[in-house]
């Protein structure tokens, strides 16, 4: 005589129909017995996946650094390369864009450290700096070098925020 694979009580299935056992992946977190149905990457260059339940994801996001580890070059290189990477969710319906957290000051100071400027830089140290950037690092001068293209796009960027002022 065999037994169905749901035998107890109270049976809410047809007695003779048969369920497969249901496999659920647990969270994550150090003695957590919640599903982890929740994926938060281990770090941002690996493909692997830590799995979390509600809470702990959320504890999990609360506390994430992206560019945790990196120097200030790296930081900025790396998010240069997000948002060339990213571009095209903006054209989407789906992406909505929130209020920025990055001010109008933390921009231009960024913009002047790219050109290497100071506080009190004119309209003509921009342009002269603009242009000095540009002839070293454009794409034309420097076939296939992927760092001379991202620095490219950050002198690019700089000379736009300081000329909108």
């Amino acid at each position: 005589m065999s037994r169905s694979k749901s035998w107890t009580f109270p049976k809410w299935g047809e007695y003779t129909s048969e369920r497969d056992p249901v496999s659920v992946r647990l969270c994550d977190y150090d003695g957590c017995a919640n599903p982890g149905d929740f994926p938060a990457p281990k770090n941002p260059d690996s493909k692997e996946k830590w799995y979390f339940c509600q809470p702990h994801v959320a504890e999990f996001n609360k506390n994430w650094n992206y560019f945790e580890g990196l120097s200030k070059e790296e930081a900025y290189k790396r998010a240069q390369e997000e948002m060339r990477k990213s571009r095209g969710y903006k054209g989407s319906s789906s992406y909505m864009g929130g209020e920025q957290t990055y001010g109008k000051e933390e921009r231009r100071n960024d913009a002047l450290e790219i050109l290497d400027l100071d506080e009190d830089a004119t309209d003509k140290d921009i342009k002269s700096a603009y242009r000095r950037l540009v002839k070293l690092y454009h794409p034309d001068t420097n076939m296939g070098d992927a760092e001379s293209a991202i620095k490219f796009q950050q002198v690019k960027t700089a000379y736009e925020v300081l000329i909108t002022k």
